[in-house]
C-alpha cells in the first residue's frame, strides 16, 4: 500500500507538464454599459485573469446583438489584485439601429484546465453576456455597477460567501439568481454541473449573496496545492416599473482549498433606516479562530455619493480581533428609492490560504414627513394645509385620502403610504413650497356625514415618497341628508321591503335655501349599483320626515343601492342642495364548504359597521337564532352537517363619529340558505425521497396531513419525471390511507423528480406537493489495476459497473503525457483495453497510467457528460507481487 501512495504521487508529478500546457487565464469576468444618447452607450468589459499565465489579451471582440462586431481594447494598466488576480478594464462605445432587446456577449477561446464543473473545461469557451432592453420610453438607463471582485478563495468544509456589491446609479430595482456558465454565443454549457455541496449551494434572489455552504472535496491532490476548481455564474436583474431592463451575467471562478485555516468571523450587522440629515456610526469587529492577524476592507454603493461619503477605519487590530467604525453623515441628497449597499470583508493572514468572510447589509436613507397636517372643513369641500418638509429638494407632495382614520404612525423604516392602510392617491402639487390642497372630490363633492382622513408625503426627484405626515381627520359640515338606515325587513322574491332613514340636515342656516323643500329617492339594483330610478318624492317644510318604505322589491336575490338628493322647492329658486346621501343594503354572500358555511358581508355604507351580529335559523322552531358577533367582513359557521339547508340573516352595527348623527345604527341583510358540502381539497403530502443505489429503486416517503386538513384523506397519487424541467407522469397510486411509502424502480435513470397528491372521500383531490428531486447515484467504476498478461485473470481494463451510462469516451497516457490509447463507445458494455499501445499490437510497460474518461450519463438535466481522471496499475508480469503497508 505504500508503494501504491508513492506511485500516485509521482504519477500526478508526471501529469504537471501537461497540465500546464492547456493552462489559460480566465478566471471570471462581466460586462456593463451606461448610456450616452438615444441609441448609443459605452460598454466596459471586465475581466479577471490569472496573473502568472503567458496568455494576456490586449483587445477583445465584442458582439452586439445585431450582427455587428467591434474589438474593444484594454484600459491601461490592468490592476493587480490578490490571489494572482489581474482586473482588465476594455472599452468600447457602440450605436444600436433602433429600440429592441440585444445580447451583448464577449468571447475568449478556452476556459481555465482542470475546472470540476465543466468537463474538459479547456475546450470550452469562456463568454460573458450582457443583456439591455433599448427603448426610448423606458428612459436613460445605465446597468449596475458591480464593486468587489471574486477573487476570494474557499475552504472545504466552511461557509463560503460572494456579493457583487451592485450598486445601481440610477436606482433601479435589482435581483440575484443562480445561472449557468456560458459558452460560444453565450449559450449555456450543456453538460454543466453546479458545485457540490454537503449543504446547499445557491443565489439569494434579494441580497445577492452566493453562498456556498460547506464544500466537499471532490478532486486529487495535485502538485504543490490541494486545490479544486470550480465555474460558476450569477445573473444580476435589473427592474424598473416593474420592468426587466437588463441583465449582466457575471462569470466567476472559485478554487476551493483543503487546509486547517479557518476563515475569520464578523460580528453580527443589521439593516439600517434612517431620515436624511441623521448621522450613522457603528462598528464591526471580526475575530479568527486561530489567532492570525486580520484586514478590513469594505466597498458598496454608499460610496458613490456625490457629496458627504462616508469613511471606514480600524479602531484597534491584534492578534485574532480587528475592530473598525463605519460613519456617515447623511443629507437630503442620499434619499433614493433603493437603499444602499455596504459589503465589509474580514481577510486572516495565513502562510497556507487566506480566507475571508462577507457581510453586507443595506442602508436606506428616508426623507422627512412634512410639517403637520391641519383640515379646515366646508359644505362640499376640504382644505389641507401642511408646512414645508425639512429637505428643500423634494418637488411637490402627493395626497392621500381613505374614509375613517387608522391611528397611523409610521414605523422607523416606513416611507410612503403603506397599501394596507387602504389610502388612495387624491392628487399632488408641484413644489416644495406648494403646502395647500383643496379636496372637493375633481369637482363631484364629498359627502356629507363621512370622516375623510388624509396623509401628504412630500415626493424626491427619482419619485420616491418620504415618510407620511400625520393623519388628519375631517367631516364635512352637515348641510344635505346623511343615510342613517337601509334596513331589510321582509326576504322575499316580489314582496320583500326595505327600511330607508336618513337625518335631517343642521347647518341649511349658512346656505341661502329658505324652504319649501323635496325629497327625491332614487334606487340602483346592486350593491354598487349607478343606474339610479327616481322611486318617491315629497315636499317638507321643516325637513323633520326622514324615512321611506321601499316595498315590492326582490330582496331574496338582491342588494340595493339608494340616494337621497335634498332640493331647494322655492319658486324662481330651485336647486340641488349639496351633494345628495348614497348607501346599500347589507347582503349576504353564502360559500359552502365541508361541515360549515362562510359568510360574507357585503356593503356600500358611508359610516363604519364596528360588529356584526349573525343568525341562523333553528330547525326545530324556524326562528333565527343568535350565533356569534364579529368585526370582520366575513364569519365562518363550523360543525354543520353536509347536505342539509341553513338560513342565516345578520345585524350590522355602525357609527359616523360624530355629533347629531345616532350612534349604534341598526341594519338588517336580508335571509339567504345554503347547504355545507365538501369541495374543499386535502392538503398535499409532506413528501421525502431518497435512493437506494445499490438496489436500484427510490424510496418515496411522506407525513399524512395533520387536523381537518387531512382527516378524510382515503389514498394517494404519486408522479414522477426522470427530468428536473420534464413533465410529470403518474407512477402509481397507494389506496391505504396509513400507507406512507412507496418504492419506485426507475428503468432508465435512479434520477428524477417526484411529487404527490392526497385524495379525499369526495374525491377531491389535493395540489401537488412540492417537486422533489434526486440525483444522487452513479454506476460507472473502473478498476485501479489489471494484467494483460494472457494469464485468463484480469487481463482486461473494462467497466466493473456502468448502468444507466449512455456512452463513455476514454484517454490513456503514459507517465511522459504521451496518448497510449483512445476510444469512444456508444455501449458502455463494449469498453475494454487488452493493454496495448494504439496502432501497435505492443502490450503497454508495467506501471502506473493516468486516463481521462468522458462518461455520458443519464441524470436529472438530461444527458450530462461526467468527467472522471484516476489511474490505474498495469502489471504485465504473472504472479505479480503484493506489495503490503506495513
Amino acid at each position: 500500500m505504500k508503494m501504491h501512495k508513492i506511485l500516485l504521487v509521482s504519477a500526478m508529478l508526471w501529469l504537471i507538464p501537461v497540465i500546464q500546457a492547456f493552462s489559460t487565464h480566465n478566471r471570471a469576468g462581466e460586462i456593463t454599459y451606461r448610456q450616452l444618447s438615444g441609441f448609443t452607450f459605452e460598454f466596459t468589459i471586465t475581466t479577471y485573469t490569472y496573473t502568472k499565465s503567458p496568455a494576456d489579451r490586449s483587445q477583445l471582440e465584442v458582439q452586439w446583438g445585431d450582427n455587428t462586431t467591434t474589438i474593444a481594447p484594454r484600459i491601461p494598466p490592468p490592476l493587480i489584485l490578490p490571489n494572482d488576480y489581474q482586473k482588465n478594464t476594455y472599452k468600447a462605445t457602440h450605436t444600436f439601429p433602433g429600440p429592441g432587446v440585444y445580447e451583448v456577449v464577449v468571447e475568449d477561446p478556452n476556459r481555465n484546465y482542470g475546472v470540476i464543473n465543466i468537463p474538459s473545461s479547456v475546450n470550452v469557451v469562456f463568454s460573458i453576456k450582457t443583456v439591455l432592453l433599448v427603448n426610448p420610453q423606458v428612459g436613460q438607463n445605465n446597468t449596475p455597477i458591480l464593486l468587489n471582485p471574486p477573487y476570494d478563495k474557499a475552504a472545504v468544509g466552511h461557509l463560503f460567501v460572494h456579493n457583487p456589491a451592485a450598486y445601481d446609479p440610477d436606482g433601479d430595482s435589482l435581483s440575484y439568481r443562480l445561472a449557468i456558465c456560458t459558452r460560444e454565443g453565450g449559450e449555456p454549457i450543456s453538460n454543466y454541473t453546479f458545485p457540490t455541496a454537503s449543504d446547499t449551494f445557491y443565489v439569494d434572489e434579494v441580497t445577492g449573496d452566493l453562498v456556498w455552504k460547506n464544500p466537499v472535496k471532490e478532486w486529487q491532490k495535485n502538485g504543490e496545492f490541494d486545490r479544486g476548481i470550480y465555474n460558476v455564474a450569477m445573473n444580476i436583474d435589473e427592474w424598473r416599473n416593474g420592468i426587466k431592463i437588463g441583465t449582466i451575467h457575471r462569470d466567476m471562478q472559485i478554487d476551493v482549498y483543503k487546509t486547517e485555516n479557518d476563515p475569520p468571523v464578523n460580528g453580527p450587522l443589521n439593516d439600517l433606516c434612517v431620515v436624511a440629515g441623521d448621522f450613522i456610526s457603528f462598528e464591526v469587529t471580526a475575530t479568527d479562530p486561530n489567532n492570525d492577524m486580520i484586514t478590513h476592507w469594505d466597498t458598496g454603493g454608499v460610496y458613490q455619493v456625490l457629496e458627504s461619503r462616508p469613511v471606514f477605519t480600524t479602531v484597534s487590530s491584534d492578534s485574532g480581533t480587528i475592530t473598525s467604525r463605519f460613519e456617515w453623515q447623511t443629507t437630503c441628497s442620499h434619499v433614493r428609492g433603493v437603499p444602499y449597499n455596504w459589503l465589509v470583508k474580514a481577510e486572516d493572514v495565513n502562510e497556507d490560504i487566506s480566507l475571508v468572510d462577507i457581510d453586507n447589509i443595506n442602508i436606506r436613507v428616508i426623507g422627512p414627513p412634512p410639517g403637520p397636517l391641519e383640515t379646515i372643513p366646508s359644505h362640499r369641500s376640504i382644505l389641507l394645509k401642511w408646512s414645508p418638509c425639512a429637505c428643500d429638494n423634494v418637488v411637490g407632495y402627493d395626497v392621500y385620502r381613505r374614509t375613517g382614520n387608522t391611528g397611523y404612525i409610521p414605523d422607523s423604516c416606513e416611507y410612503g403610504v403603506p397599501a394596507y392602510l387602504g389610502y388612495h392617491k387624491i392628487g399632488s402639487t408641484s413644489s416644495w413650497q406648494d403646502t395647500v390642497f383643496v379636496d372637493d372630490n375633481h369637482g363631484d363633492g364629498l359627502l356629507q356625514g363621512t370622516e375623510y382622513c388624509y396623509l401628504v408625503v412630500a415626493v424626491y426627484p427619482d419619485g420616491t415618497p418620504g415618510i407620511a405626515s400625520n393623519e388628519a381627520c375631517g367631516i364635512l359640515v352637515q348641510g344635505t341628508p346623511v343615510i342613517t338606515n337601509v334596513s331589510v325587513t321582509d326576504t322575499d322574491p316580489a314582496a320583500g321591503s326595505i327600511y330607508l332613514a336618513w337625518v335631517k340636515p343642521r347647518d341649511l342656516d349658512t346656505i341661502p335655501a329658505y324652504g319649501p323643500y323635496e325629497y327625491r329617492i332614487y334606487r340602483a339594483e346592486g350593491i354598487w349599483g349607478t343606474d339610479f330610478t327616481q322611486i318617491h318624492s315629497f315636499s317638507t317644510a321643516d325637513l323633520e320626515d326622514t324615512t321611506y318604505h321601499d316595498l315590492n322589491i326582490n330582496t331574496q336575490d338582491f342588494a340595493y343601492h339608494y340616494r337621497v338628493e335634498l332640493y331647494n322647492d322655492e319658486p324662481g329658486n330651485r336647486f340641488m342642495i349639496g351633494e345628495p346621501g348614497t348607501a346599500s343594503s347589507l347582503f349576504l354572500h353564502l360559500v359552502p364548504g365541508d361541515n360549515k358555511m362562510k359568510i360574507f358581508f357585503r356593503k356600500n355604507v358611508p359610516w363604519l359597521n364596528t360588529r356584526y351580529v349573525v343568525y341562523r335559523q333553528n330547525h326545530s322552531t324556524l326562528l333565527f337564532d343568535s350565533i356569534g358577533v364579529v368585526s370582520d367582513s366575513v364569519y365562518v359557521d363550523t360543525g354543520l352537517a353536509n347536505g342539509a339547508e341553513f338560513c342565516y340573516l345578520a345585524k350590522s352595527i355602525g357609527t359616523y363619529n360624530q355629533p347629531g348623527i345616532p350612534d349604534s345604527l341598526i341594519n338588517f341583510s336580508h335571509e339567504n340558505c345554503g347547504t355545507p358540502v365538501d369541495l374543499e381539497p386535502p392538503c398535499p403530502p409532506d413528501l421525502t425521497v431518497y435512493s437506494v443505489c445499490d438496489s436500484f429503486y427510490n424510496v418515496l416517503h411522506w407525513a399524512i396531513p395533520e387536523g381537518e386538513c387531512g382527516e378524510d384523506i382515503v389514498k394517494y397519487n404519486l408522479f414522477y419525471t426522470p427530468l428536473y424541467n420534464g413533465t410529470l407522469q403518474p407512477v402509481g397510486t397507494v389506496e391505504e390511507r396509513e400507507t406512507t411509502v412507496f418504492y419506485h424502480y426507475p428503468e432508465e435513470t435512479m434520477a428524477g423528480c417526484y411529487a404527490m397528491t392526497a385524495v379525499d372521500s369526495f374525491g377531491n383531490e389535493s395540489a401537488l406537493s412540492a417537486r422533489i428531486c434526486i440525483d444522487e447515484c452513479s454506476y460507472f467504476e473502473l478498476p485501479n489495476v489489471f494484467s494483460p498478461n494472457n494469464d485468463g485473470d484480469n487481463d482486461f481494463f473494462r467497466p466493473k459497473a456502468y448502468r444507466f451510462v449512455k456512452a463513455v469516451d476514454i484517454q490513456i497516457f503514459n507517465r511522459w503525457g504521451e496518448l497510449v490509447f483512445e476510444e469512444s463507445y456508444d455501449d458502455p458494455s463494449e469498453f475494454i483495453w487488452n493493454g496495448q499501445i494504439r496502432n501497435t499490437g505492443k502490450i503497454v510497460s508495467p506501471g502506473v497510467y493516468y486516463y481521462i474518461c468522458d462518461v455520458t450519463e443519464q441524470r436529472l438535466t438530461g444527458e450530462e457528460i461526467r468527467n472522471i481522471v484516476g489511474f490505474v496499475y498495469v502489471f504485465t508480469e504473472k504472479n505479480p507481487p503484493v506489495h503490503v503497508e506495513k
